[in-house]
């Protein structure tokens, strides 16, 4: 079989693109999300805005009924289409969500995505607007506040093929001072970026 030299930089380029925009290998998230990183990311929610911010959220919606979980739910969603957001905008601009925006900011792309929930598991302050309000039907809530205490759920990598990184969440629930719980926290990792720095030492 014979190849034209057009036919054989054509094949080239198409071997190149695919090359160049195939992912690079999952992380080994054991390894990166470590007891420190853990510690780490303890410490900044232990803060009293955290709890302070969960407990009231929670004696204020203490009595919510699914149906009204569901309304709010589909409320933000809609929200999120539209010219009009009180709902986000009111859930943005908490001290709170101000609190967890300036610990995004701060950690130079490591934390693409923070957020608190109560103990009906809606959003109560959050770095950036999520898909949804409620998320007491998803598993960073369900193996979280509904197993125990002192439950973490580190959740499998995913390759974001828009901002070609690789990442994850890990959750965990969230307690007060007298280490009753009150919600939980899901924290999003760049874990591509968090590899760079493991490599680098930093």
């Amino acid at each position: 079989m014979r190849f034209t030299t057009t036919a054989l930089a054509t094949t080239f380029l198409a071997l190149s693109l695919t090359t160049a925009h195939a992912e690079p290998p999952q992380p080994d998230i054991a390894k990166l999300v470590s007891p420190e990183l853990l510690a780490q990311i303890q410490e900044f929610i232990s803060a009293e805005i955290v709890t302070v911010s969960v407990q009231a959220q929670n004696s204020r919606l203490n009595d919510l009924t699914q149906n009204k979980i569901d309304e709010l739910d589909n409320q933000w969603k809609a929200e999120r289409e539209a010219a009009d957001k009180p709902l986000i905008a009111a859930t943005l601009s908490s001290p709170l969500s101000v609190y967890l925006a300036r610990i995004q900011g701060k950690s130079l792309g490591l934390y693409p995505e923070i957020f608190v929930m109560d103990q009906n598991g809606l959003n109560v302050g959050q770095s950036s607007i999520t898909s949804d309000f409620w998320q007491g039907d998803e598993a960073k809530f369900q193996k979280t506040y509904d197993v125990s205490d002192d439950a973490i759920f580190i959740d499998e990598a995913e390759w974001d093929d828009e901002l070609k990184i690789w990442r994850n969440q890990v959750s965990f629930t969230l307690l007060d001072g007298t280490k009753k719980k009150i919600g939980a926290v899901t924290v999003e990792l760049n874990l591509t970026e968090l590899e760079r720095r493991a490599l680098a030492g930093s």
